[in-house]
């Protein structure tokens, strides 16, 4: 569907605003997509970035500087993410023995047991989204988005 029929109008829209526009609209299909296959786990999209992220640690802790820096979506509530995963007992936060200003942040074995299935629904998910390519034209895509 070309984008003047998404947003419903009769004007052609010159190619870079086109480009911007249809990019956004991508943007907000892939996070509406996301986050309904997330809220049967009552987590939102940023919350699986740090689940992922803390995974990735591969049980060494992480700090919220470490967090912020790998973020996906880049936020200033870090702290508020890791206090909503701390009460669901996905994640447990520590003060660092040799520096008691910083704060450690693991996963739980709950957590990794969450985000496993969490995984499997967002590659449905993913495969939902992304029906209309084949291999050929995501690598395609990829290439031309890194351009960013």
């Amino acid at each position: 569907m070309k984008v003047e029929e998404i947003i419903k109008t009769a004007n052609e829209i010159p190619l870079k605003p086109r480009t911007i526009i249809h990019i956004a609209l991508v943007n907000n299909r892939i996070n509406e997509v996301m986050t309904a296959t997330l809220k049967p786990f009552e987590v939102s999209v940023q919350q699986f970035n740090v689940l992922r992220i803390l995974r990735g640690q591969q049980g060494k802790p992480a700090n919220l500087c470490t967090l912020n820096e790998r973020m996906v979506t880049k936020m200033s509530n870090t702290t508020r993410l890791v206090d909503k995963l701390l009460k669901k007992g996905y994640v447990n936060r520590c003060v660092c023995p040799s520096n008691r200003r910083k704060v450690e942040i693991v996963i739980t074995n709950e957590g990794l047991e969450v985000l496993e299935q969490m995984d499997k629904a967002l590659d449905k998910a993913h495969s939902t989204i992304l029906e209309n390519f084949d291999n050929r034209d995501l690598e395609q895509l990829n290439q031309l988005l890194d351009k960013f």
